[in-house]
């Protein structure tokens, strides 16, 4: 039997917040039942607790270099929560860089990582390293159920994009702000990556039922698939 497709899947760092027992034994679940048949990647996001740290930092006078590097650690250690949750079925250490990310993957268990390099949101992380695995598609499940015309949480009439192109999702960018822990959807750098790797990529509810139903299927329930 020849290796198993690998899914590069970002998670949102919600997933990490206050019941983050309750919601990563929920993940787990899904993810060994999804590594049945594909073996999965995992970004971790640093969510509320980064940002809380971050915040923190910069009110110090700390530069950005410093406050992404503490961003990055926070997904790191949220990596190792997921890991724990999954147990041996996941690698057990957290990759540190995206060769470490391949190693790991070839030994064919659940890879769970968190940031890699400052500067760098999870969104690219996740995007370099589904470009780095081969992997035949890329989630990135967020706290939004997708890519909308403008942001759902200060407008109510926001639309939502069933699909859309990398060129349109670079527009609705404009003028990006990349202080540490800003980070939103996608950013200039993961969508360069999925365009010029042509890497199947769905945004989409970061739920596990959502998930799986958009590994399931070619054209998954809910989400905005980006068109390469």
């Amino acid at each position: 039997m020849g290796a198993k497709e690998r899914i590069v899947i970002k998670l949102s760092g919600r997933v990490f917040g206050d019941d983050a027992a309750g919601e990563l034994k929920k993940y787990a679940a899904m993810l060994l039942e999804v590594s049945r048949q594909m073996q999965p990647v995992i970004v971790a996001g640093g969510g509320k607790i980064a940002r809380h740290y971050i915040s923190v930092a910069r009110a110090f006078g700390s530069d950005e270099a410093s406050l992404d590097i503490m961003g990055i650690e926070v997904s790191r250690l949220n990596a190792r929560l997921l890991i724990a949750a999954l147990g041996d079925h996941a690698y057990p250490v957290v990759p540190a860089d995206l060769e470490q990310v391949s190693e790991a993957a070839a030994g064919g268990k659940i890879v769970v990582t968190g940031g890699l390099h400052p500067g760098q949101s999870t969104n690219a992380t996740a995007a370099l390293i589904a470009e780095k695995v081969r992997a035949t598609k890329f989630l990135n499940a967020t706290d939004v159920d997708g890519i909308y015309d403008s942001d759902p949480n200060k407008n109510k009439d926001a639309k939502l994009f069933k699909e859309i192109t990398v060129k349109k999702c670079l527009e609705l960018l404009g003028s990006e702000n990349s202080a540490a822990g800003a980070y939103d959807l996608m950013d200039i750098v993961a969508l360069k990556v999925i365009e010029r790797s042509k890497i199947p990529t769905v945004v989409l509810k970061s739920d596990p039922a959502t998930i799986k139903s958009a590994i399931a299927n070619n054209k998954p329930i809910g989400g905005t698939r980006i068109i390469v």
